[in-house]
């Protein structure tokens, strides 16, 4: 069986965000990957936490260190959903899976509308959320 000793690689993850940001495009390119971070970032701790190598946790997940390397790099891979479980039950966890609803602002979500709009729907659409009972329509779904 593999040697289960783990020696972190110290990484600063604020330092290489704020050097990172000054490049062009940047943001918006990390923006898109948010999931993907995250998932990685969540991978990382379990690993951490469980004190095992990429090469342990390949052991235990009957896969190489490179397989477990590729599922930890975000944005390159999706890992399947299987894969997923398998890398959780090595770490000692449990996956579970969220979907959390998005915080949408009527203005917001009107402005999206009115794009899409010609002139006088538009209007039409602005005088029905700005005038009475506007306030109820939050929480309806407009499509023109």
């Amino acid at each position: 069986m593999t040697d289960l000793k783990y020696e972190p690689v110290t990484h600063n993850q604020k330092a290489f965000l704020e050097k990172a940001s000054k490049r062009r495009n940047f943001r918006e390119a990390y923006a898109a990957l948010e999931a993907e971070y995250a998932l990685a970032h969540e991978m990382l701790s379990a690993r951490t936490r469980a004190g095992l190598t990429q090469e342990a946790v390949g052991d235990r997940m009957g896969t190489t260190k490179s397989a477990v390397s590729r599922l930890e790099s975000a944005g390159k891979h999706a890992p399947s959903m299987s894969s997923l479980k398998r890398y959780a039950d090595a770490v000692g966890c449990t996956l579970k899976i969220e979907f959390i609803p998005q915080p949408v602002k009527r203005r917001a979500a009107a402005q999206r509308v009115r794009l899409d709009c010609d002139r006088e729907a538009s209007h039409n659409l602005n005088r029905l959320l700005d005038g009475p009972g506007g306030s109820e329509l939050g929480a309806m779904q407009i499509s023109l």
